[in-house]
């Protein structure tokens, strides 16, 4: 009989190489495929390539959906300058959705029978494989051997090292997910609530000092160009990463709910994605009204919560997508920030848009739309409803 095919969400860990060598010597045509979403290097997916073949798959493949993960889900995560509780830029979970929505499409082009993944029971990135999976190949088995077996690090490792591969999996003190939004950080001192994160936990240190001047360059809401270099978007995204690396930018750790119901804490560095949001946040506040500010505010919040708890299918996602390309039609300018170690600020901008600049008054200064007769009768018509109210309740009045 034919061998059943299976596709093995691979990244290279400890839990997916368990599962590609247990698969195999199970009778499983087993298709390893590694979705880069921005995190791997070429020295490291050439090794996941390697390692894949030595564990026992048919087949391993390198799926590059970074261009993908960031016209479907970065540019709208910045559009709507979406932070998870007002800290989080939605790094590890933003990617899952475009790591397993790839994978999902590879199976259904080999005709595989099922996919499997190595997320244990605890987490939030079992909802999202499981979810897309069952939504985009809904026919195929889900193998999580991982979360079914209870499966200890040590198992894992025992596994392997018994069948001939040598097991290079310490346990180490972090675990890190690293893609083009963002790294996070695991374990140590963030299990613990009254303690941070050491220097030494963060992958890029601090190496400068003193401060310079970065500009960011955005069309329609687009990071377009790095101090007047333009780049594509993802490679302006790496060419400002790399730029302010040695400066520790970026860093700090997030506290929120968790799909499955319990409260999480996570480290983070992402020193582009922070910059980049901070700038077009400010930008926008010189472009955009007051009410398309504040609606963006509401939808943004709610793109960012679906997105984090696995809703990203859910079809009033591509609505809210709509509204927020919409308000990013006068959002075009340069943004001037300042930076040092461990510090950033929004310095200025210019842009054609520029609402602060106008010919109807100077804020605390002059007005040229107005008159003072004109402000006093509106100061009068804005007081009257107050007078109203505490002329018939003065016991109320402060």
């Amino acid at each position: 009989m034919e061998k059943k095919k299976v596709v093995v969400c691979f990244s290279g860990g400890l839990d997916t190489s368990y599962t590609v060598m247990y698969l195999a010597k199970q009778g499983w045509d087993v298709y390893a495929a590694c979705a880069d979403t921005g995190g791997f290097s070429k020295e490291q997916l050439a090794r996941n390539e390697a390692n894949a073949y030595a564990l026992g798959a048919k087949q391993y493949v390198t799926l590059d959906v970074q261009e993908e993960y960031y016209q479907r889900s970065i540019r709208y995560m910045v559009y709507g300058n979406v932070l998870r509780n007002g800290t989080y830029p939605i790094s590890v979970s933003s990617e899952r959705i475009f790591q397993a929505t790839a994978v999902a499409r590879y199976a259904n082009e080999i005709g595989a029978d099922a996919i499997a993944h190595g997320s244990t029971g605890a987490g939030n990135d079992q909802v999202r494989f499981d979810m897309t999976f069952a939504v985009l190949c809904p026919e195929k088995e889900i193998i999580t051997l991982t979360r079914d077996c209870l499966l200890s690090r040590q198992e894992e490792v025992d596994y392997l090292n018994a069948n001939g591969f040598e097991a290079d999996f310490a346990r180490l003190k972090y675990s890190y997910n690293i893609g083009l939004w963002g790294t996070s950080i695991c374990g140590g001192e963030i299990l613990k609530s009254a303690q941070g994160l050491p220097e030494s936990a963060y992958l890029k240190p601090v190496t400068k000092s003193g401060s310079e001047t970065v500009t960011l360059s955005f069309e329609k809401g687009e990071l377009v160009a790095v101090n007047g270099k333009k780049y594509a978007p993802v490679e302006a995204i790496k060419a400002l990463e790399t730029q302010v690396e040695g400066y520790g930018l970026g860093r700090d750790n997030h506290v929120g709910d968790t799909i499955i119901g319990i409260k999480g804490r996570v480290g983070f560095e992402a020193a582009a994605p922070m910059l980049i949001l901070a700038a077009h946040k400010y930008l926008e506040k010189f472009t955009l009204s007051k009410w398309q500010q504040y609606w963006k505010d509401q939808v943004g919040t709610w793109y960012g919560m679906f997105l984090h708890e696995s809703q990203y299918l859910e079809p009033v996602m591509r609505d809210i997508e709509a509204m927020l390309e919409s308000s990013q039609r006068n959002v075009s300018g340069d943004v001037i920030l300042t930076i040092g170690p461990k510090w950033f600020e929004c310095t200025g901008v210019d842009t054609p848009f520029d609402l602060v600049n106008n010919p109807l008054g100077e804020y605390g200064e002059t007005q040229k739309g107005w008159s003072a007769d004109d402000a006093k009768g509106f100061i009068k018509l804005l007081e009257t409803p107050l007078k109203v109210y505490y002329g018939r309740h003065p016991d109320e009045a402060v």
